[in-house]
């Protein structure tokens, strides 16, 4: 999912538009503040984020965003008209992944897009080992430790808990879950969920009870200490 962040209705709707063309799902925000308010329950794979917003601009926003331990990975291209190379190098010091400037063409967009997935998707794939409290996950290795024991895990056990130790924080509903564990052609019943998280969490021992439940939503992970 990518998000791009524009007040320009226009622009983000063509933004939205061409990503969705191209393979892509896509979400347009008007301004930061609804942004952050969505980050607080979903995780996008990108933000197209411009300078130029009512309210915050782009630049506090994205302070925002790498200041939170559970956003600050979140890859983010600085969107604006803005195009002097002080103003690149101050966006990119602030923690930008990218930088396009406006008027940009929209396969420039995405080809910038798909360029930086490309470099977090190696850099994940250098490091793959994430720990949350006494849990730690190394995915080159299918391997899954308690307080340094080995813990068995079913297929879909592990790609729960890869979900929710890749996003600690995050809130999932259980469609969510379904979605990306099973599959969107998934026609089970969400009470699958619910018996997968509860055998996943016996297995875990002490260390199950990172894993919350959100009542009335779904599950998230405890952030690490």
């Amino acid at each position: 999912m990518i998000w791009c962040v524009d007040d320009d209705d226009t622009i983000r709707e063509i933004e939205v538009y061409t990503l969705t063309q191209t393979g892509f799902e896509a979400r347009g925000f008007s301004d930061g503040n609804s942004m952050l308010e969505a980050l607080r329950t979903e995780k996008p794979e990108l933000i197209v984020l411009d300078i130029m917003l009512p309210g915050k601009d782009g630049v506090e926003v994205l302070k925002e965003i790498r200041n939170n331990p559970l956003t600050k990975g979140i890859p983010v291209i600085m969107a604006t008209a803005k195009g002097t190379e002080m103003d690149k190098i101050y966006g990119l010091d602030t923690g930008a992944d990218d930088y396009l400037v406006k008027p940009f063409g929209v396969m420039e967009m995405v080809s910038r897009i798909k360029a930086v997935l490309r470099r977090c998707e190696s850099a994940e794939k250098n490091d793959d080992t994430v720990s949350v409290g006494d849990i730690v996950l190394i995915d080159r290795e299918h391997l899954v430790t308690v307080k340094g024991e080995k813990i068995t895990l079913t297929f879909k056990e592990y790609k729960l808990l890869k979900l929710f130790m890749n996003s600690p924080g995050i809130v999932f509903s259980r469609d969510k879950l379904l979605s990306e564990v099973w599959g969107v052609d998934y026609l089970g019943e969400s009470r699958t969920v619910d018996m997968h998280i509860k055998t996943l969490r016996q297995k875990l021992g002490e260390a199950g009870s990172q894993i919350k439940t959100v009542i009335g939503i779904g599950y998230k992970m405890g952030s690490s200490k």
